[in-house]
């Protein structure tokens, strides 16, 4: 890489500097540092947004009560009864209907009659930092009030764990195939379109290092300038998303945090050093394969 900035810089003059080959080589690292940038924000925020989802779940608890109409108060009452008294819960309260309604809105619309249903009353919990005892309280639930089900949220904790590591394995898988498509299209930019030159740089003598060099520094050039330029893009794309204070959805956490946005400025280079190994490989299995 020391080569590309401080080579012989005369030496790239044999390298048409306009051309196809040049604007595919800038043209396709914009578009690669640019998706690129998506690929890596989408694997940081996956991990953000279910730490995020997971701690509002993890200190809070429902307790369903689907009892017959005649004994739902008097189950509900012994519920929060129940709760009042163990250790590790910090308030318990039964939602109203409205919240209810609020609830399955999405759903059923806002102007469903939910008082003509035989709908469970859903009791919201709330932990301390210690916790309470689980399946202690399930078995005082079962004895107080049978038909309450308590839903510690685990399953869902999990179920976001477990989403977040695919969702961010998918990112880096998608960042790989970038860069794999990177060094496939620098490659076709750089001698598909110039194998006119090299013969004839062959055929005048020049050395084969000579004639890689000079392909590799400037294309790893042109790909460091595409580069940075997609990878600028990119990060106005993701300061025109919406932001937490405006919006409520998974899209609002696609974005960089704190020190994070230090990261796309990466990418350029990572493209530049791809380009460098891609077009000095293939220069020099070009020239291998000329008499």
């Amino acid at each position: 890489m020391l080569a590309v900035f401080f080579g012989d810089a005369a030496s790239d003059r044999v390298v048409p500097s306009t051309g196809t080959a040049a604007r595919l080589t800038i043209f396709a690292s914009a578009a690669m540092a640019f998706l690129a940038v998506f690929a890596l924000a989408l694997s940081l925020a996956a991990g953000r947004v279910a730490a995020r989802w997971s701690e509002d779940l993890a200190r809070s608890s429902t307790i369903r009560v689907a009892a017959p109409l005649a004994e739902m108060d008097a189950q509900v009452d012994a519920v929060l009864a129940a709760l009042a008294q163990t250790p590790g819960v910090a308030s318990a309260r039964a939602l109203s209907l409205e919240e209810q309604r609020d609830l399955l809105a999405p759903w059923f619309g806002s102007d469903m009659p939910l008082e003509f249903l035989p709908l469970p009353r859903i009791i919201d919990v709330t932990e301390t930092a210690e916790g309470y005892d689980v399946e202690g309280l399930r078995l005082r639930l079962e004895a107080e009030a049978p038909d309450a089900v308590l839903d510690n949220h685990d399953t869902w904790r999990r179920a976001l764990i477990s989403a977040a590591g695919r969702l961010r394995m998918m990112g880096y898988l998608a960042l790989a195939l970038i860069f794999a498509a990177t060094v496939a299209m620098v490659s076709l930019a750089a001698l598909a379109a110039n194998v006119q030159v090299i013969r004839v740089l062959r055929l005048v003598g020049a050395r084969d290092a000579y004639i890689a060099g000079a392909f590799v520094r400037r294309f790893a050039l042109r790909s460091l300038i595409g580069g940075g330029c997609g990878a600028a893009l990119g990060i106005g794309a993701l300061l025109v998303f919406p932001n937490q204070a405006s919006a409520q959805s998974f899209m609002v956490g696609l974005s960089f945090s704190g020190l994070e946005w230090l990261l796309p400025l990466i990418i350029p280079v990572m493209i530049a050093f791809v380009s460098f190994q891609a077009t000095k490989a293939a220069a020099f299995r070009t020239l291998r394969g000329m008499p």
